[in-house]
């Protein structure tokens, strides 16, 4: 936890630098969507589409609880540019590849960067903002987050049109070197460690798991008959890695995901919500530039320009759902209502074909948006409102994990219902067998008409099992019980999108988190002067500040004082005589320090602080060690920045 007001310049230089590591990571979860037909057409391999998108989900998903560890063990900065150096090594592959094979593997190590960098990044704001001032930083994260949901396809898509599709790769190079060049010169990384037992056999489990799970939904009827040997034995190795994973999460010390989550109902459906969202999302956002592309004829950077409808209406009923949340205090009508209306979008995405007009498709495209927005976010806050404090951090980010595998997951399922039918369609028809569209272009109009019709109706069940899922997931919804919702749950609402990056903080780290979010808005005198009325203790705000830094460092000279808190010697000296003279503060022999009186009010403002923590945290039982502690800490940090 921060312990001294941080110098506002390098924070900026700082903090300017890490949204550009959240922004490259976060973009090229997106961007690729719309240079997909594209990459196919150069490179072959149509079969192994969705890896390209899968390899880099999979490997961030599964990595990231595991940087937050190595972070607090080995030093976040160090972590940070260990992340953005393999993302850049990744990305500089990925730009240079040669065939489909290269590209999947690429992608992969670029997903091993990504996985450190959103999960590092959202650590770093612990070290070098206040509490205070967290909601609002982090807040910003949010928002670049869920920008580059919308641009990333329309920027895939003008790197196609006007460069290459492997500018969607190397445009990191400089972006991520500048960044890690700032990190390196001016971001102090703490020098205390926090000693963790690292979960790196679960983590092994669940990306091996979750591999031969993908692996054999996409080979399945495609590359292998379902009945051969390697299918049978990815799909018997897949049961038996995730069951083997599960044993160890049941016997590790610091387990990625706790089993006695699961335990907790709510938790428990919120994760098979955000396994299908995530899934709804992913899929849609892959193969809807197929069909703009191929069968509308559109430009990569049209198709993602149609993409916006529906990042857009995510974000809008994102923010809107939050707001109405905070304002009213229900939570469960927005889920339910969500995926009905995702459900509808699926349903008129299943009417796509050659004769769909580009408003026809904007429109359903919103639809999806919308319903998906009124759901991700609510995840999130009805798991942290649901859960005891301990499981907070975990649990966060155990929510988002299920959102990110149903994505790796969903993807796969798509490719291979879409490879497999698109193979069946094209049979005796005159056209390429991959998805280029400048291929496709140069076909006599007869054999236009035809291979578009088939490529259409080969992307038809993809979106009739997605409506399906659709309603699973409404379904589900009606099983989330509603509790009352806590303050701290409310923090959720506030600067947070719908696409907020995975985070991986302890429960401490989190209440630290949400707190800031909660107190974001508050003036800092406005504060000291409600906690000094609550105290009891006759004080001004500047005084009091004065008086908690003096008890975190006597005996001290007033100068050494000064210059660790970064305050003028004047001006502390103020503060230091008005304390005298209330028998608060005595010196002796060159240095100040507490005496009785000054170290009983010093306790009395700590424990008002605390008893206003306390009822932003109702919900939580009293008595839970953990909390306790975590509440003493907290109550002092907030109040390190000197009032004004």
């Amino acid at each position: 936890m921060s312990v001294a007001a941080p110098e506002r310049p390098r924070i900026r230089v700082i903090f300017s630098a890490l949204m550009l590591v959240i922004l490259l990571a976060s973009l090229d979860q997106t961007i690729v969507a719309t240079a997909l037909p594209t990459i196919v057409g150069d490179l072959g391999g149509l079969a192994h589409l969705s890896w390209v998108v899968t390899a880099y989900l999979l490997a961030s998903t599964v990595t990231g609880p595991l940087y937050g560890k190595l972070g607090d063990l080995y030093g976040r900065k160090s972590v940070l540019q260990f992340a953005i150096v393999l993302f850049l090594i990744g990305s500089a592959l990925c730009g240079a590849a040669q065939n489909m094979a290269q590209l999947i593997s690429f992608r992969a190590i670029q997903g091993l960067g990504a996985g450190g960098l959103l999960v590092t990044t959202i650590a770093v704001v612990g070290d070098i903002i206040p509490p205070r001032e967290r909601g609002r930083y982090q807040g910003l994260f949010g928002a670049v987050f869920g920008v580059s949901t919308v641009i990333g396809p329309l920027l895939g898509g003008f790197f196609v049109d006007n460069l290459s599709w492997r500018w969607i790769f190397y445009v990191n190079l400089p972006v991520g070197a500048l960044a890690f060049a700032v990190i390196g010169a001016v971001f102090h990384a703490r020098a205390d460690r926090v000693q963790h037992a690292i979960d790196y056999r679960g983590g092994a489990l669940l990306a091996a798991g979750l591999s031969c799970a993908v692996l054999f939904t996409s080979l399945g009827g495609n590359t292998y008959a379902w009945g051969s040997g390697p299918l049978v034995t990815l799909g018997v190795l897949g049961v038996v890695f995730l069951a083997l994973f599960v044993l160890a999460e049941s016997r590790a010390d610091e387990p990625i995901l706790p089993l006695g989550l699961f335990r907790n109902r709510i938790f428990a459906v919120c994760a098979g919500i955000g396994f299908i969202i995530g899934l709804a999302l992913f899929g849609s956002v892959t193969y809807l530039p197929l069909f703009l592309q191929i069968v509308r004829g559109r430009s990569p950077t049209s198709s993602g320009l149609q993409l916006t409808p529906m990042m857009a209406g995510l974000l809008v009923t994102s923010i809107g759902a939050g707001r109405l949340i905070s304002r009213w205090g229900r939570y469960k009508p927005f889920p339910i209502a969500g995926t009905a209306v995702l459900t509808c979008g699926m349903v008129l995405l299943t009417r796509l074909d050659v004769h769909t007009t580009a408003l026809q498709a904007s429109l359903y495209m919103l639809v999806v948006g919308l319903g998906l927005g009124m759901v991700m976010q609510v995840l999130v806050l009805a798991v942290q409102n649901a859960v005891e404090f301990r499981y907070l951090g975990v649990a966060t980010s155990g929510a988002v994990l299920f959102r990110q595998i149903g994505g790796s997951v969903g993807i796969a399922v798509f490719g291979a219902i879409f490879v497999n039918r698109l193979r069946a369609n094209l049979h005796g028809i005159r056209g390429p067998r991959t998805a280029s569209p400048l291929l496709v272009k140069k076909l006599p109009p007869e054999a236009h008409a035809k291979y578009v019709a088939a490529f259409s109706a080969s992307l038809h069940p993809v979106f009739v099992v997605a409506a399906g899922i659709a309603v699973l997931s409404f379904v589900l919804t009606w099983l989330l019980r509603e509790v009352p919702l806590r303050q701290t749950a409310r923090a959720e609402t506030v600067g947070e999108s719908v696409a907020s990056p995975p985070r991986d903080l302890s429960s401490e780290q989190e209440l630290e988190r949400i707190v800031g979010s909660l107190l974001q808005q508050d003036e800092r005198t406005a504060t000291y002067r409600r906690l000094i009325a609550d105290s009891g203790i006759e004080i001004a705000p500047d005084e009091s500040w004065v008086l908690g830094r003096l008890g975190e460092r006597e005996p001290v000279g007033a100068v050494r004082l000064a210059e660790s808190l970064g305050v003028p010697e004047m001006q502390l000296a103020g503060g230091l005589a008005a304390l005298e003279r209330r028998g608060f503060v005595r010196s002796r022999e060159g240095t100040v320090e507490l005496t009785p009186a000054g170290r009983a009010a010093l306790d009395r403002l700590v424990a008002a602080r605390r008893r206003h923590l306390r009822v932003l945290l109702d919900g939580w039982k009293d008595g839970d060690a953990d909390l306790d502690g975590a509440l003493d800490r907290l109550a002092r940090a907030l109040t390190l920045e000197m009032p004004g």
